[in-house]
């Protein structure tokens, strides 16, 4: 049986810095799944009907619910807090 084993970044803080492109990943995270999702033939539908291929997501990013945005946010912050655990350092040029 599969038992997921994710790096563990519960300790992680992140720098004030990265907290802004926390909400730019999210929402490139969004745009990438709606791509993929429009790519397999999915629009847009008031209900989530995987049969007829509808989601009420395949909207902007601003347009989502708080609690659509948020699994976005985490997915973000899991990535950029492994980055961190891993050693890399993320600057901004300029």
């Amino acid at each position: 049986m599969y038992k997921p084993k994710p790096i563990d970044t519960s300790k992680v803080e992140l720098p004030r810095e990265l907290m802004a492109l926390t909400e730019k990943i999210a929402e490139n995270v969004h745009e990438n799944w709606s791509a993929g999702r429009i790519a397999e033939g999915w629009t847009y539908g008031e209900k989530r009907d995987d049969s007829k291929k509808t989601t009420p997501c395949l909207v902007p990013y601003s347009e989502l619910s708080e609690e659509e945005k948020e699994y976005d946010r985490n997915t973000a912050m899991q990535t950029l807090k492994l980055i961190v655990k891993l050693g890399y350092k993320i600057e901004k040029e300029g």
